[in-house]
């Protein structure tokens, strides 16, 4: 059995607070890489829920936290797995929308695949995320590629979300690929296992949600 922590949101550190917000001691805020059980340096402590073979995914909600908020609902969740093929949502046997906690808060993750189950994880109540470091080339194309928008702000750097673009990231971009995660059955290697999830959510997150309607609006 192993563990995938995806889309990180920073190096591991302590987290700084200035003038009562959290600042992040990184801008790599969504540095994919897989962990196994056996390594060491993270280890996001989790609800597993045992595979039982279920016949419709199940979903379960913990409150966000204090000054986070979820940035899907349920109802958005499902409407959005009916959107992908039967056979490739078959395999997701729980959806759970996690607390943000002090320990996550150290190491923040946008989502997390586990076994058959996907976990995603509260964000700022304020939809901007502050770092100490300015993002990667890859970092600023992906944020405009969901309408997240850094900007610097003398030292600090941030990433600006309104609701609407945080939805779109969440649900085209990290569940997807969380769901590419668990239909991965058959690489071992991270990195090609990465690979895959990041080809998944490009293919079925992305490219698919910008053929249709988007928020009930033509693009």
């Amino acid at each position: 059995m192993s563990k995938s922590h995806h889309q990180q949101r920073s190096i591991r550190g302590a987290i700084h607070q200035t003038h009562g917000r959290s600042v992040r001691p990184d801008a790599a805020y969504r540095q994919r890489h897989r962990q196994d059980e056996s390594a060491s340096h993270f280890s996001a402590p989790e609800t597993w829920h045992e595979p039982q073979q279920r016949v419709e995914t199940e979903f379960v909600v913990q409150p966000a936290g204090a000054g986070y908020l979820h940035p899907v609902t349920v109802q958005e969740i499902k409407a959005r797995l009916a959107e992908l093929p039967e056979h490739l949502v078959s395999g997701v046997e729980v959806v759970q929308l996690s607390s943000m906690t002090r320990k996550r808060q150290l190491f923040p993750l946008y989502g997390m695949q586990w076994g058959p189950n996907v976990y995603l994880y509260p964000i700022e109540e304020s939809l901007t995320e502050t770092y100490l470091r300015p993002p990667r080339p890859d970092q600023l194309v992906e944020a405009k590629m969901f309408g997240g928008r850094w900007i610097q702000t003398g030292d600090e750097w941030k990433l600006i979300w309104t609701s609407d673009t945080i939805r779109d990231f969440y649900l085209n971009n990290v569940l997807i690929h969380e769901v590419g995660h668990v239909n991965d059955t058959r690489n071992t290697n991270s990195h090609k296992r990465e690979q895959y999830a990041i080809w998944f959510a490009t293919e079925y997150g992305y490219r698919a949600s910008r053929g249709r309607a988007r928020f009930g609006k033509p693009r």
